[in-house]
């Protein structure tokens, strides 16, 4: 093989290598807004439930359990 084909055997793997990175990393990406976004929900929910839980009177934590 010659050395111009065993460059351009090299090129077109790494054009490949290249193509499929940049799909698995277009996938992250939209995974990793997904995730942030069912995050952000969560923590409202949660401030909610903290600010209903709140609003009761006399629901104060109990104490820790003694130690032995």
């Amino acid at each position: 093989m010659s050395q111009t084909a065993l460059l351009e055997a090299q090129l077109a793997f790494l054009e490949d290598t290249v193509q499929t990175l940049d799909g698995a990393l277009a996938l992250q990406q939209q995974q990793l807004l997904r995730l942030e976004e069912r995050v952000a929900a969560l923590s409202h929910q949660l401030r909610e439930q903290g600010q209903r839980l709140d609003a009761f009177p006399g629901t104060t934590p109990e104490p820790p359990p003694p130690h032995y």
